[in-house]
This record gives structure tokens, C-alpha cells and sequence, in this order.
């Protein structure tokens, strides 16, 4: 493994993970009413053609980090259409 696959590898990982902090919060305090949905559905949709681009490209650690962050805002935007009302 290069080094650029490495550097895309955990690039991938801090942008995959970045959002975890936020879904543990709203998890907790079931609070959403300053998170933007609208952000999240544009986010999803990049991260849905990354995932598409990957898949062209037969690029795994693309398809594998956007695969996940995909999943994670969307557990995200699901918290925030189950909390809105709080």
C-alpha cells in the first residue's frame, strides 16, 4: 500500500467519522431544532454519487468510507425527523 492510498484511507475515516459526536448528542438529549436537515440531505446526495464515482472507479476505500458516512447522516437525519417535535 502507498503512502496516498494511506493518506486517502484516513482522510476518508475523519470524514466518515465526523459526524458520530453529533448523532451522539442528539441520541441523548434528543434535541435537533438547530440541525440542519437541508445540509444533511445535500451532504447524503454527495456522498451517494462518492459512493457511485467509487464503484466506476472499482475504488474500495471510497466506496467503503462514503458507503459508511452515507449510513451514519442518515441515522442522523432519521434522529432528527424522530426528535424535531423536542
Amino acid at each position: 500500500m502507498e503512502w496516498t492510498d494511506i493518506l486517502g484511507l484516513v482522510a476518508g475515516v475523519c470524514t466518515t467519522v465526523a459526524v458520530i459526536p453529533q448523532i451522539r448528542k442528539a441520541w441523548k438529549t434528543k434535541k435537533v431544532k438547530d440541525v440542519s436537515p437541508g445540509m444533511f440531505i445535500v451532504l447524503m446526495v454527495g456522498l451517494f454519487l462518492w459512493v457511485i464515482y467509487g464503484i466506476t472507479q472499482d475504488d474500495i476505500p471510497i466506496i467503503a468510507t462514503n458507503g459508511v458516512a452515507l449510513c451514519l447522516n442518515g441515522i442522523m437525519l432519521f434522529l432528527m425527523v424522530r426528535y424535531r417535535e423536542n
